[in-house]
């Protein structure tokens, strides 16, 4: 007979996933940095790496919190976003649109932890666990602002450099 599985069994493999998924994204922003041609991208990477670093430092005390060790689980959707990353990276290497797409591929990856983080919150209030709501929402907000910087650097050089020819 199968186990029953609850909502704090799906909390615990979603907080794996995006625990997998940040120690991802942490090792891509150096390269996103180093492929990024205008200067406000090339720092929004930089800055992002370091506020990522101390978002897998919450994950960790969410983890612990929980009762649980810290751990991964593959993520396939943070694997094809980051891939096709690379792949934008590969393609426009040299051409005046390549910011704009790894910015749009960053906004992708951004979209998808504000979702992640967003249902862990929601999901923690649920179950009760009021010591882990502060840590994911603080997250929940810098990935939001992260969106909002990469939107304001897309609008206001990016995607207008990204028009003209090489």
């Amino acid at each position: 007979m199968a186990t029953t599985k609850t909502l704090n069994d799906l909390f615990y493999e979603t907080l794996k996933d995006i625990y997998y998924a940040e120690r991802q994204i942490v090792k891509a922003l150096p390269k996103m940095a180093r492929g990024a041609q205008d200067p406000k991208l090339k720092a929004a990477f930089e800055n992002h790496k370091e506020e990522t670093e101390g978002q897998i430092e919450r994950l960790k005390q969410v983890f612990e919190i929980i009762g649980k060790r810290a751990q991964g689980k593959t993520c396939d959707a943070i694997e094809g976003i980051l891939s096709e990353g690379e792949e934008v990276m590969e393609e426009f290497k040299g051409t005046p649109a390549l910011d704009a797409g790894l910015l749009a591929a960053a906004q992708a990856v951004e979209h998808y932890e504000i979702s992640r983080y967003g249902t862990l919150r929601a999901w923690a209030e649920q179950l009760g666990l009021n010591k882990v709501v502060p840590l994911l929402d603080e997250t929940l907000q810098q990935e939001s602002k992260a969106d909002d910087l990469l939107t304001d650097i897309a609008e206001t050089a990016v995607n207008t450099a990204a028009k003209k020819a090489a």
